[in-house]
């Protein structure tokens, strides 16, 4: 049997679940944008791995990229009708963790309570 790490629902999975895809998905949504608006709008976002994650979901087919013969140069990404597909997706888990976050963060303070508690013991 092969591999869960080479089975495509795996991998296409990881791309889609990747928080930075899911935030440029959300960024995109609007239309097409520069590198530089994209970068500002992703908070926390480095430079070498938004263009890691924009190359990822351009090769799989989410997201086309767009040079302008202009000076200076300019690239516009932009949702493929593939990548506007997730919109549904991007919104259900977006509306789960709007509704789920105070349930979420009551959990890690019970586990972080208990952790903390038994470091003190140890």
């Amino acid at each position: 049997m092969d591999s869960l790490r080479d089975c495509a629902s795996r991998q296409v999975l990881d791309r889609i679940g990747d928080a930075w895809s899911v935030l440029i998905v959300t960024q995109l949504r609007a239309g097409p944008l520069r590198f530089t608006e994209l970068a500002r709008k992703m908070d926390g976002v480095t430079p070498k791995m938004l263009t890691q994650t924009l190359r990822g979901l351009e090769r799989d087919g989410l997201v086309t990229r767009t040079v302008h013969a202009v000076v200076p140069p300019r690239v516009d990404y932009e949702l493929t009708p593939l990548g506007r597909s997730l919109e549904g997706v991007v919104d259900a888990i977006t509306a789960w963790a709007d509704s789920h976050i105070g349930d979420v963060l009551a959990a890690r303070g019970s586990y972080d309570s208990k952790a903390s508690t038994a470091k003190n013991r140890s």
